[in-house]
């Protein structure tokens, strides 16, 4: 009896059957989605990665106009929203680059991204119940009136470690204290902190940090596109096969792969057909060749000179059936029998 079994290679993966079609003829179509181990991040914090990969000087350009901006998102539908991020975006971006915006904000391309501050924050931890804090030196607070006390004593502790990714308000010097604000952006949270620490930042008392972080992620789950899903059938039948006539089969193909046209002048695929008798003996005889030239000796200068039509004549002198196995055999073979080509006999015409 014959047993198929799917096998489905992927992360987290969610198949959904669904029959269509006539009664008579039922048609079944499967659709696979592949979901990340994350909930889905907001747009609006994956635009503002997409952004700051063109520039950092846009980036923060950026986040003083949708300070606010997830306000907006209560009101409308989804679609509107998106519309507005866009209109939002293309004050610093060209017509080409929201095209990217929007073919990045499909695959949701800095997902992971939005999803590694995650887990930053996470290893803090967040101090409950907050929805936006701040980390300086290893304190946190989510108090604006407890930043200038901490500020304070931050100088007695060390500073944090600054990732790669990390946005940094830009300044012209760098001050000794770092604050590291964790929020999320277009919230009025993070308008708040982000009010009071670039004040700070462009008196140069402080070296501003933002790491994004949603104090409650969404429901909803991440789904991934541009990602293959292979769906392999396996069948379990035992079928039974004349091992004999399989391995006469391989033999021959082998055989017929590994046949050359010439070694050293000998034309062996003519003089197996022509002695048949002598076919073993003339194997051991070419194998004995190949293997004892060394074909890998440089040629002289004047050996090179037609070399390239040594090897034309002796492609256009094989027989139809074997030319393109021939021409085969010198474009992969070439350095090893390029000796045996440059002794080959070919006419001026070829010229």
């Amino acid at each position: 009896m014959v047993g198929l079994v799917p096998v489905f290679v992927a992360g987290m993966l969610f198949l959904s059957i669904d029959s269509r079609g006539a009664e008579s003829v039922p048609r079944k179509a499967v659709t696979a989605r592949l979901a990340a181990k994350w909930p889905a991040t907001p747009l609006l914090l994956e635009a503002s990665e997409f952004i700051a990969e063109e520039s950092s000087e846009k980036f923060w350009q950026f986040l003083e106009t949708v300070k606010e901006l997830t306000i907006y998102k209560k009101g409308v539908s989804e679609h509107s929203y998106y519309n507005l991020l866009l209109k939002k975006a293309g004050q610093f971006l060209s017509n080409l680059q929201i095209n990217l915006l929007k073919f990045s904000l499909s695959l949701r391309a800095f997902s992971p991204t939005i999803q590694m501050f995650q887990q930053i924050a996470a290893d803090e931890p967040p101090p409950r119940g907050c929805n936006a804090f701040v980390v300086i030196h290893g304190k946190s607070t989510c108090k604006i009136n407890e930043i200038k006390k901490l500020l304070k004593t931050a100088a007695s502790r060390p500073k944090p470690y600054l990732f790669k990714g990390d946005h940094k308000f830009p300044t012209l010097k760098e001050p000794a204290l770092v604050v590291i604000l964790y929020a999320e952006v277009g919230t009025k949270d993070f308008a708040t902190f982000h009010k009071v620490l670039s004040e700070k930042a462009q008196k140069e008392e402080i070296v501003y940090i933002l790491r994004h972080f949603v104090q409650k992620p969404s429901s909803e789950k991440m789904y991934l596109s541009g990602y293959g899903v292979e769906l392999a059938i396996k069948s379990t039948e035992y079928k039974a096969v004349d091992e004999s006539q399989a391995e006469a089969t391989r033999n021959g193909t082998e055989e017929e792969d590994n046949k050359e046209s010439e070694v050293q002048g000998f034309l062996f695929d003519s003089l197996m057909q022509n002695y048949p008798d002598l076919k073993d003996n003339l194997k051991e005889l070419r194998k004995y060749l190949i293997e004892s030239t060394d074909d890998t000796e440089p040629l002289k200068l004047w050996e090179l000179q037609d070399i390239s039509l040594q090897a034309a004549s002796q492609i256009l002198s094989t027989p139809v059936y074997s030319a393109l196995k021939v021409m085969k055999d010198i474009a992969q073979n070439f350095p090893v029998k390029a000796r045996s080509y440059s002794i080959y006999p070919h006419s001026d015409h070829y010229r």
